[in-house]
Formats: structure tokens, C-alpha cells, sequence
């Protein structure tokens, strides 16, 4: 008679040492966005490995690297944002799908798609209205380089999440259900 426990994959040998292999990285399927995203990651990890260098251990600390600090903290929020949308993990309220009938809940599933794009979609397009309305004249406080540069990656980021969830709805239409209609599937568009 064999229990649950015969049948785990054993991670102690039986010479009672730790064996324990991982798994292969597979970056085969990684989307291009979340290569972005890696990138502005390390550049704000080496402008705050900059800062804290020249602050405190050279006593003097470069001024500029604040702000440009929390501009690409923006953008890597943003981008990594698009990466939720692939994922299909930003926050969702599934609780009431469970006592829909089932045609309702496939339709307030669309509509919860249809309402993502144009989200997505009016906020690329009220980003655009801004850098119009700000023109060239807004610049950087410490450095003197145009305001829209942040504000592109922020259209960027809108524009790429509602290309997504066009994606994403499409999957969604194609296959008939999405995971807030049945929680236990998968529903990102890497897979």
C-alpha cells in the first residue's frame, strides 16, 4: 500500500543528502516588453547604485540622480504593466462569475475585455492630448532634456496595453471562456 507520500517527487537521497535539480530557464517565450522592462530595471538599479555611491561614500552626492531615479521607475512600471495585461494578471473580481448563469457571465466577460481596450485605449490617447498641450517647452528639472521623453514611455506603455488586450480579447472570443469565467485555466497570451 503506497500513500501520497511515496508518490512526491524525493528530494533526499538515500545516502540522506539534499538532491535537488532545477529546471531548465526557458527564455524562449519571454515578450519583447518584458526585455524592456529588464532593461529599465537595471538602469534604475545602477543610477541608485550611482547615487548611493557618490552620497555616501564620496560625501557627494549627484544631484541628478533623483529624478532620474523616479523617471525610469515610470517607465519600468509601465512597462512591466504590459506584462500584466500579457499575463492577464491585474486585478479581477471573479466572485461574481460563479453564480451567473453562464451565457451571462461569457457576455459580462466580454464586456470586461471591451472595457479594457478602450481604457487602455482613451488613456494612449489623453497621454497624446498632454504632450501636445505641453509642447516642447516642459523640460527636466535637472537636466535639461524635454518632459514628453517620460511621458512617450507612459504612451508607449498605454498604447502596448491595448494592443494586448486586443490580443488578449481575441483569445478569449477564440476559445469561448476566460479565467474569470473558470479561475482554475490559464489565460496568458506566452502560453
Amino acid at each position: 500500500m503506497s500513500s501520497v507520500l511515496d508518490d512526491m517527487p524525493r528530494v533526499m537521497g538515500e545516502d540522506g543528502e539534499f538532491h535537488a535539480q532545477d529546471e531548465a530557464v526557458q527564455l524562449a517565450g519571454t515578450p519583447v516588453e518584458a526585455w524592456v522592462a529588464l532593461g529599465f530595471f537595471w538602469l534604475l538599479g545602477i543610477t541608485v547604485f550611482y547615487q548611493f555611491f557618490t552620497r555616501y561614500v564620496l560625501n557627494d552626492s549627484a544631484a541628478w540622480t533623483e529624478e532620474i531615479a523616479r523617471y525610469l521607475l515610470i517607465a519600468t512600471v509601465f512597462t512591466g504593466a504590459v506584462i500584466g495585461v500579457i499575463k492577464n494578471n491585474h486585478i479581477h473580481v471573479d466572485i461574481v462569475y460563479r453564480y451567473l448563469p453562464r451565457r451571462a457571465g461569457r457576455v459580462l466577460a466580454t464586456l470586461v475585455d471591451l472595457l479594457r481596450i478602450t481604457f487602455f485605449a482613451a488613456a494612449a490617447v489623453l497621454t497624446v492630448m498632454m504632450m501636445l498641450k505641453l509642447g516642447s517647452n516642459s523640460r527636466m528639472t535637472m537636466i535639461d532634456l524635454p518632459m514628453n521623453w517620460v511621458y512617450g514611455v507612459c504612451l508607449a506603455g498605454f498604447v502596448a496595453m491595448a494592443v494586448r488586450s486586443v490580443q488578449l480579447a481575441l483569445v478569449h472570443r477564440r476559445r469561448g471562456w476566460t479565467v474569470l469565467e473558470r479561475p482554475e485555466g490559464s489565460d496568458a497570451l506566452t502560453e
